[in-house]
């Protein structure tokens, strides 16, 4: 394997690693720790109101959508080449075996990044004070319309 074609197919591993370990990141300001709880009383809790609609929404990716795509290409197109041409197969059969991994990485890649989003939440919120609010959470925990909730760290928490 050459030299370039090692470096690209690194480079092309890293990309797909650096990826998926994007998609897979919590959220920022989300915290595991539940909020303080206030005794469910409405006088007590500024932050507290009641959930009036719950809607699933495609969570959001910051790669863009061919990436998995194009980076699956690469790494295909590279591997058959590469065992083509330690197969002993001519030049021609190399490019007919870049042209299918290519092909079947492209495939591969789009499927793997369409599956790595999971869905969210937009949480919609009336609190104690009258004011609405929406959150966007990844998990529920139990909340559905009608939740008495606390607004906290931009998520809802069950009270």
């Amino acid at each position: 394997m050459s030299s370039q074609n090692l470096r690209l197919l690194g480079i092309a591993a890293a990309a797909m690693v650096a990826l998926a370990g994007c998609a897979t990141s919590p959220s920022p300001g989300y915290s595991s720790a539940p909020a303080p709880s206030y005794g469910g009383s409405s006088n007590s809790c500024y932050d507290c109101g009641t959930v009036t609609r719950i809607e699933q929404v495609a969570a959001g990716t910051t790669a863009p959508s061919a990436t998995g795509a194009i980076l699956g290409g690469i790494v295909g197109a590279v591997a058959g080449h590469e065992i083509s041409a330690h197969t002993g197969g001519s030049k021609g059969n190399q490019n007919v075996a870049a042209a299918a991994g290519a092909v079947g990485g492209a495939v591969a890649g789009n499927a793997i990044q369409k599956n790595t989003g999971s869905p969210a939440y937009n949480v919609y919120v009336r609190l104690n004070d009258g004011r609405t609010t929406v959150v966007t959470q990844k998990d529920l925990e139990g909340i559905r319309e009608g939740s008495f909730v606390r607004v906290n760290n931009g998520r809802a928490w069950l009270q």
